[in-house]
């Protein structure tokens, strides 16, 4: 999937994929993920996600990574900041509150830039990508953290025949697939939520369920 296909969708405003509110599973299982208040949480392809405000309520410092300068802006914006810039490596950081956000290709993410980091909050990256780019995404979170970081990784699932994506359906037994040779996971909850979607059972899916995860980085 091109990066040209993203920036499109944030220029034309098909956002879809963005939630209105705090994601359900953020905040029922924030918590048993055990990143210290103080500690900065890492969002990949974060978009404008209201979750990152959530993050920072509950005392964290955020670092979202996001390609669409269009989603960028618009995040500061409509939260009423005004960010600081700069240029980091092959990425442009804004930052204002605690929240900062670095524009640019996921893939160009050094260690060095997320120092700090103790965890992960994953609700729209995974799902957001084919098949062949979630082997390259997971491969390289495996390789930018050490042991002992936490990750709370929503995925959704459902019949792939019935709707294109993305979001694209990520079941269980692929999830532990992609991360399981470098993190333990843990199943944590999984509802129906295509009562919830609308747009999604107009596009023809007659299930979808979301689950979430907790991942610890071992070895």
């Amino acid at each position: 999937m091109k990066a040209s296909f993203w920036h499109k969708r944030w220029e034309q405003n098909r956002t879809g994929f963005h939630q209105d509110a705090v994601n359900g599973c953020l905040e029922a299982h924030w918590n048993q993920v055990g990143v210290s208040a103080g500690s900065c949480v890492l969002v990949p392809l974060c978009g404008k996600s209201l979750d990152m405000m959530w993050l920072k309520d509950q005392g964290h410092s955020v670092l979202g990574v996001e390609l669409s300068p269009v989603a960028v802006q618009a995040f500061f914006e409509e939260n009423g900041l005004e960010a600081q810039k700069r240029e980091q490596g092959e990425l442009m950081r804004s930052e204002a509150n605690g929240i900062a956000l670095l524009c640019g290709d996921f893939f160009d993410l050094t260690t060095e830039d997320i120092k700090g980091v103790s965890g992960i909050y994953d609700r729209g990256a995974l799902i957001a990508l084919p098949p062949e780019m979630r082997e390259r995404y997971a491969a390289h979170i495996a390789n930018l953290f050490t042991e002992g970081v936490k990750a709370l990784l929503i995925g959704i699932d459902y019949p792939q025949k019935e709707m294109n994506g993305p979001p694209f359906a990520v079941s269980e037994g692929e999830i532990r697939t992609l991360f399981g040779g470098a993190f333990e996971i843990k199943h944590l909850e999984t509802q129906d939520v295509l009562a919830d979607h609308q747009r999604f059972k107009d596009r023809g899916l007659t299930a979808l369920t979301e689950s979430a995860y907790l991942m610890r980085r071992v070895g």
